[in-house]
């Protein structure tokens, strides 16, 4: 599996500065231990997942953009223009946005695709995609995305249907990772590739001690504020422990079919790029 280097680290310094400033204030000396464990994750399990998914994403539909610039530290974007540089989409092409929120990934898509491709974003929540036909409204390519309601586990195309097919911060919220990768690569034609874009496990010490506090503390406080939901944000933190690790998850890539797998590490590992080939 291959591994990029860092990419525009803003965030990794961000939070190496943050973790500087507590080791000399005297934080407890007892979190920064190797022997350190992370509270279990509090998450539905399969059967209740989608229902549970679903609800939670319709409740923070419309602060769900604020909330990624805040968390990201505005770095979101850039992130996405990486995944769809992963996808080698030309113009003229067809893609496929699965899991596609507020249509944010869709859209970053259709600037490669240009004025003669068609991507669609599919999404089963019916208030994110509410939202994402809003940020169409004033968006250059916006005839070029089709934006339906569908479920990620039986996505509703023929076989070899689009170029190419990605998922943004999606896989961690299905019921089941490899009903998900072996319906996007059925729906690529051969050639295509399949990327994932989402959160990651950083490994440098103190900064994946002090990433982890961050989103178990910081961020839900900054749902309860922004969105008022720290429950969807605690999700957030807990079913990014339970993701599995980039390099596993390209090997769910390769076990789904796909070839040349291999992942990029973003940001000091914050989040990760994943992708494969369809032979």
């Amino acid at each position: 599996m291959l591994r990029a280097g860092f990419r525009r680290p803003y965030l990794y310094v961000t939070i190496v500065k943050i973790s500087k400033t507590l080791k000399q204030g005297g934080a407890n000396p007892g979190f920064w231990g190797s022997q350190t464990r992370m509270p279990m994750a509090k998450l539905p399990n399969k059967e209740n997942k989608e229902n549970y998914v679903r609800e939670m994403f319709n409740s923070i539909a419309g602060r769900y953009d604020l909330m990624n610039t805040l968390m990201s530290l505005g770095l979101d974007k850039s992130w996405r223009k990486f995944t769809v540089e992963r996808l080698e989409l030309k113009a003229g092409g067809a893609g496929l946005d699965i899991c596609c929120g507020t249509g944010m990934l869709a859209m970053e898509l259709a600037g490669a695709a240009g004025s003669t491709g068609k991507v669609i974003g599919l999404d089963f929540s019916e208030n994110m995609l509410k939202v994402a036909r809003e940020n169409l409204k004033d968006f250059s390519l916006r005839d070029r995305i089709e934006l339906i309601q569908g479920n990620a586990m039986a996505l509703p195309f023929p076989d070899n249907s689009f170029d190419c097919a990605t998922v943004g911060w999606g896989l961690r919220n299905v019921p089941d990772i490899m009903t998900a990768l072996r319906e996007m690569v059925r729906v690529v034609r051969p050639g295509g590739k399949v990327v994932s874009l989402d959160m990651a496990k950083p490994s440098a010490p103190v900064f994946k001690q002090v990433y982890w506090l961050y989103f178990e503390k910081l961020v839900p406080m900054m749902g309860k504020i922004w969105a008022g939901k720290k429950s969807a944000y605690s999700y957030l933190h807990d079913s990014a422990r339970e993701f599995p690790h980039q390099a596993d998850l390209a090997k769910m890539f390769a076990a789904a079919g796909l070839t040349e797998t291999r992942y990029h590490d973003l940001s000091g590992g914050v989040v990760a790029v994943v992708e494969g080939r369809k032979p």
